[in-house]
């Protein structure tokens, strides 16, 4: 056996493999034999069929499949263990490689058309200077933070009058055309309604100032601006129903319920943060800023990633690819698309492609690796995330570990998580080398630059 790699130019190779009869004729005789043993011909006893009618009968197939995993274990190891920096997947050569007669060969050449990676060094060093974007917590998004905490530990009173926002309950009955109560018509009891969510105002003002007992008649196609959604949860009926329902109803209110928000106390503080953290609303106010300020940090980080890839493949200049190659096997991977796809799509994956090289790059040169660890830190930290928009910080650990344990065994999400703990160590690493242009914007603004 022989394999040589020969550089064709600088990123692109041709991958010689020569295999000889005795490379292969051991494990290509002793599969035969297996099948001899297995092999139930009529006219044989088990295992004494003539090697002769067993070479006839499987050794073309035995031959072509031993040589090709042979070929493919050959390949991928001299790869590996020469370091071949390749882009794609070995493609035979076109010209150079020739067909294959398993009936008379018994010493095979492959010559592979190999996609070299091009050569470049990725630095970030003291000498560049990128912009870092800080967002501003503005003190209406802490505030907006406050009046979570303190609705999501409302208690709710029941009132004798409505106003805005209350929630109304009870019998709701049709109408017929001269407004009394239509027989055989939809009728819902302990029907729950919140006004204030009805998209028409004149519907709306019909509930202004009721008392519980009050008997009021409204239009709910009208109120909910025939939305089947909400007419079909509303009036317990199909969707494919509500479009008859056009008339009014009577609604006989029967309780009235008002939600009271929390007081800023150190019972709510110890809801949100746990026992005894924070003790004064100032604390409450400056630990939901730090919270929100975390939060904003990964975004930042994200956009300062997003620059460091376009100020490096400036500064790295063009690279050279091998495109028919690299074509060839964009070509292969989307056959079901065609040409005009790779036509279409091949500078845009070139653009990726630069990327993801400086990334690996990157990753190599400031040694940054991913353990267990820091993927399971990841899920609990996404999970911290995750409650914390819905203004639940005091999440307990065991709590964390089991959402956390539900992401880990999905692999598109570990993919996921792995990609973000690769870059957050590369955020972290590259803002401690280079030179830093801090710059402070509102969250507005920050998110114009993706528009």
């Amino acid at each position: 056996m022989n394999i040589s790699l020969q550089n064709v130019d600088k990123v692109s190779a041709l991958l010689t493999l020569k295999l000889e009869k005795a490379d292969y004729q051991e494990k290509v005789e002793k599969k035969l034999k297996t099948y001899r043993q297995k092999a139930n011909i009529p006219g044989f006893r088990p295992g004494m069929m003539p090697m002769g009618l067993i070479k006839k009968q499987f050794g073309k197939a035995v031959l072509a499949e031993e040589v090709d995993r042979l070929m493919q274990e050959k390949v991928n190891e001299y790869i590996r263990e020469n370091k071949v920096n390749m882009l794609g997947m070995p493609l035979p050569n076109e010209e150079k490689m020739q067909p294959i007669d398993f009936d008379t060969q018994e010493d095979f050449e492959f010559v592979f058309d190999i996609a070299l990676a091009p050569e470049f060094k990725a630095e970030i060093s003291a000498q560049d200077t990128i912009d870092y974007y800080t967002i501003e917590v503005a003190d209406e998004l802490i505030e907006q933070q406050v009046k979570m905490y303190t609705q999501r530990a409302a208690k709710y009173d029941k009132v004798d009058q409505y106003e805005d926002k209350d929630m109304v309950k009870g019998l709701l009955a049709e109408l017929d055309e001269n407004g009394n109560t239509k027989e055989g018509g939809i009728q819902v009891e302990g029907a729950v309604l919140m006004p204030a969510y009805m998209k028409n105002d004149d519907q709306k003002a019909i509930f202004n100032g009721a008392k519980v007992n009050d008997v009021l008649v409204f239009n709910p196609a009208t109120a909910f601006d025939n939305n089947e959604a909400e007419l079909s949860s509303l009036l317990k009926i199909k969707k494919e129903e509500v479009a008859n329902v056009k008339g009014n109803f009577s609604f006989q209110i029967e309780e009235i319920t008002r939600m009271v928000p929390a007081e800023l106390n150190q019972e709510l503080f110890d809801q949100a943060f746990g026992e005894g953290v924070v003790k004064s609303e100032e604390e409450f106010r400056a630990k939901i800023k730090e919270g929100i300020a975390n939060q904003f940090e990964s975004d930042s980080d994200y956009k300062f990633l997003i620059d460091v890839r376009e100020y490096l493949v400036k500064k790295i200049g063009k690279l050279e690819f091998p495109d028919v190659l690299l074509k060839r096997i964009m070509l292969l991977n989307n056959e079901e698309k065609g040409e005009a796809f790779v036509a279409e799509n091949y500078d845009k994956s070139i653009e990726e492609l630069t990327w993801h090289l400086i990334k690996e790059d990157l990753i190599k040169e400031n040694d940054i690796k991913v353990e267990q660890e820091d993927v399971v830190n990841m899920a609990r930290e996404v999970t911290r995330i995750q409650f914390a928009q819905y203004g639940m910080m005091n999440i307990p650990d065991e709590l964390l570990d089991n959402y956390a344990k539900e992401m880990l065994k999905k692999q598109e999400s570990v993919e996921g998580l792995v990609n973000r703990a690769v870059e957050s160590k590369l955020a972290t690493a590259l803002k401690a080398k280079a030179t830093l242009n801090n710059k402070v914007v509102s969250m507005e603004e920050f998110n114009k630059m993706f528009e």
